[in-house]
Parts: C-alpha cells; structure tokens; sequence
C-alpha cells in the first residue's frame, strides 16, 4: 500500500462578477481566487485490487459515498489512469461546509492528484484539467493554488502574480444560502451569443479586470497609510441577496473595516466574510471584536503558489499496476 497526506487549501474570491446566464446554463464569471491556510487534512491511500474507493471523515459533517465530491475525483482518477485498485481516504473536514471557502473543490482536486502520485503514472496536465472541471467550477483553481483570476463558470484559471502575504479573519455562523439559490436571486438575464462567445480583446479584459481589483487593494492601503479610516472596498455580486438574508454578515464586514482591513467581503456565494489585513495584530484584534457573534470567526494567512505546490511531490519508489 502507497499513502499521502495532503493539505487541501481554503480560497476566497478577491473580486467576484456574474455577467449573465450562458446557453449552456452555467453563468459567466470573473473572479480573482486565492488560497488561504485553512485546510482540510487528507490521507489517501492506494493499494492493487478491485476498483473500490472508501472514505472516512472526522470533523465537520460531510455527504458521505459517491455524493462527495472526492469520492467522485478518486472514482474519475482510476477509470482515467485505467487503474485496477482500491483507494482509502481518510479526511479531516475543517473547513466549513457552504462557506463558500470551496472546501469541497479542494478536497476533489487534492484527491486528484494524490491519486496519480501514487500510481507512478503520468496524468497530463490538459487531462488533469478535464477531470478537474467536470468536477466542480473552482476544482481546476485548487491544481494551482495561490492568486489566478478565475474565467468562464470559473474553470478557466490564469494564474496572477503574487503578492506579499496577508493576514486574514474568516467569519461564518455556521448556515448558508444554496449555491442554486445564490445564482437564482441575481435574476442575470442571459448572455447573448456574441457575449457568451470569444473575443478578440479577451487579453485586454482580463489585464482591466485584474487592474480594477489591484487598484481597489492599493487605494485601502493607502488610506490606511493616510487615516486608519475605512476605505474602497473589492466586490462581490451574490453580497445583496446573502446579506439580505443573513444581516449579521453585513454587521461583520462593517465591523471588519472599520477595525481596519485593508478589505473586505463575502467569499464565493456565501455565506462566509473575510476581511485582510497587513499586520497578524490588526487581525487578531479584529477577531476578539466579532468572537461571540457566529460560529466560526477562525485567523488565517494567505498562501503562495509556491507553498501550495510544495506538498505535490512524488513520494518515494513507485507503485505498480496492472
């Protein structure tokens, strides 16, 4: 038997926009990810046999089977790679479920790749890919890691440059509106097919988007820098509809920036709130204000590409498969 243990790393979205309802059903996104240190902590272990894949978890409450998703990512790595052989995946659930912390994407694309590690076979990365967005919209962004803008329903991912690291407060009390019911309560129309199809500038509106969000981060900076006030916030489309239905998330990103985030907002469709911060002091402060208010109010750091990656790497001697 050959076994890994993995980190599969939290995300928030740094800038969020729905442009509208594609022909294919999905909605055409722009956003700009990037992992943050919570993690869910998996084993998988691989062993010859019948085609089985087992799943164990501790920690927050999880579907269990084929209705997990990394249950389907190990499911789709054996029949790609054609493996004849049994997986076991031992998973502790710390980040929680319908926080739009994308937990679930992390967990499939950590599977993913755990699985061909320990095969010894190689998965191109145009497959991997594939796997990986027939999965879930945000699982390709977790086979990178770090800050990458994330394009289409979300599975087009371009990786951006990297920036210092901050530090950041989560707040989640524990309930969420449905990803379906999200989407549903933006009422976008749908797109037309020029809008939908390719572009000729498609380099240019990416370069815009990215510069608008960069744009809105250094203006917080430099507020902070001149006042300490509050200051120019990133956005995020599905803020209304959530904040509608749970007033204590406005409450906490109020709280956020006035306690001096550089910024803040809700991350994915909801219904967790993060706001980011230059000093790990500012942060903690930040949080004894909003302790008492939900379920989890947890202190976390952004991570790097480079950190992300440095877990994937092939364990020793290789395994062999019929």
């Amino acid at each position: 038997m050959k076994r890994i243990a993995l980190k599969a790393y939290g995300k928030i979205n740094l800038e969020l926009a729905v442009l509208g309802r594609r022909p294919d059903g999905y909605h055409e996104l722009r956003t700009i990810f990037q992992t943050i240190s919570l993690a869910d902590r998996l084993e998988v272990r691989l062993s010859p046999g019948r085609r089985e894949v087992r799943l164990e978890t501790t920690g927050c409450e999880v579907p269990a089977g084929k209705s997990n998703l990394a249950v389907q990512a190990a499911e789709s790595a054996l029949a790609e790679l054609k493996l004849r052989a049994r997986i076991e995946i031992t998973l502790d659930k710390r980040i929680p479920p319908a926080s739009g912390l994308g937990g679930a994407s992390s967990d499939a694309a950590a599977v993913l790749r755990a699985v061909a590690l320990l095969s010894g076979r190689r998965l191109p990365a145009d497959r991997l890919l594939r796997l990986a967005a027939a999965l879930g919209s945000d699982v390709p962004f977790f086979l990178y890691g770090g800050r990458a803008i994330g394009l289409g329903r979300g599975e087009e991912v371009y990786p951006l440059p990297e920036e210092s690291r901050r530090h950041c407060v989560l707040f989640f009390p524990g309930e969420g509106m449905s990803t379906a019911e999200a989407y549903l309560s933006l009422k976008r129309p749908p797109l037309t097919p020029q809008t939908a199809g390719p572009r000729i500038d498609w380099a240019d509106e990416i370069n815009l988007f990215c510069s608008a969000v960069n744009e809105s981060l250094e203006s917080a900076s430099n507020a902070k820098r001149r006042s300490g006030g509050s200051y120019r916030k990133i956005g995020n489309d599905f803020e209304p509809p959530v904040f509608r239905r749970f007033p204590v998330l406005a409450q906490a990103k109020k709280i956020l920036l006035q306690a001096g985030a550089e910024a803040a907002s809700l991350s994915g469709s909801g219904s967790a709130v993060y706001g980011l911060f230059r000093e790990s002091s500012d942060a903690r402060r930040a949080a004894q204000q909003l302790q008492g208010r939900a379920k989890h109010v947890i202190l976390v750091r952004t991570v790097s590409r480079r950190e992300f990656a440095a877990q994937f790497r092939a364990p020793a001697g290789r395994a062999a498969f019929p």
